[in-house]
């Protein structure tokens, strides 16, 4: 039995001659191509292949598809309404008593949990939501210690707008503590 090959040489010795022609081809290819193969368009090449031969079953297909984006969106809008209501809840209880705090030696930062609701708001303004979204958008509940806070999120479906008349909304909730650290 002989010992496997160490050497890049040796290796390239008892590969055959078209694994190395087959290796070279892909590494050219790689060089060539490098940042342009990607998915892109692999979604409008599964459109046209399915829609195109079968009129009747393509409509069903789009029909599918359309269900599928306006889903995928409506869970993309989901995540954005909790990820801006994380936010919020975080910027809400930056908002400290700062007489109380110095008073406490540093050790107990109280939040202003009146100015909540204006907080939420003005993130809500700032993070770019419609007018109605952020007077919607509120505290649901606030003390010194910790606040919640709700986002609303009004989006229009993109494919299924014939046969929904109408927005969605969705809404992202979170809580958060004020701590010393």
């Amino acid at each position: 039995m002989s010992a496997p090959p160490t050497r890049p040489a040796e290796r390239a010795r008892r590969q055959p001659a078209r694994a190395r022609l087959a290796a070279r081809w892909a590494r050219a290819v790689e060089r060539r191509y490098a940042g342009r193969l990607d998915d892109r368009g692999a979604g409008a090449a599964a459109v046209i292949l399915f829609a195109v031969p079968l009129p009747g079953a393509g409509r069903v297909f789009l029909a599918l598809a359309a269900f599928v984006v306006d889903g995928g969106m409506s869970i993309s809008q989901r995540e954005r309404a909790a990820d801006i209501a994380e936010q919020a809840a975080r910027y809400a209880p930056q908002d400290i008593d700062e007489a109380a705090l110095r008073a406490s030696g540093g050790t107990s930062p109280p939040i202003n949990y009146e100015n909540c609701g204006a907080r939420v708001r003005q993130f809500a303004r700032e993070a770019g939501l419609s007018g109605p979204d952020v007077v919607a958008s509120r505290c649901v509940s606030a003390n010194a210690e910790q606040v919640e806070v709700e986002i609303q999120l009004t989006y229009e479906p993109v494919l299924t707008g014939p046969f929904y008349n109408g927005s969605f909304t969705v809404r992202g909730s979170s809580k958060a503590e004020s701590h010393v650290g």
